[in-house]
């Protein structure tokens, strides 16, 4: 596993992702935090994060809806992670 965290802004710079979309894809199920900070409530992630929306934007490029993503590939996701 990577050492590496990443904050929520730090993703979406990386990613291309806005904030406002990877908090929405952490509500819906299709991401999942790392970790989070008992003080701050800060979530963190990692490249795993990193690469989980870079196969979501793949997928939605190929024309598969959120739904299909979360109910087809994100089994195969938390198998990866």
């Amino acid at each position: 596993m990577s050492a590496n965290f990443y904050l929520i802004k730090d993703l979406s710079r990386m990613s291309g992702y806005s904030i406002h979309t990877i908090k929405y894809y952490l509500k819906i199920g299709l991401l999942k935090e790392k970790t989070r900070s008992p003080e701050t409530g800060f979530r963190f992630f990692d490249n795993t994060s990193l690469t989980h929306l870079k196969k979501i934007r793949i997928l939605r490029k190929q024309g598969k809806s959120l739904k299909q993503i979360k109910d087809e590939f994100l089994p195969q996701f938390n198998r990866a992670g």
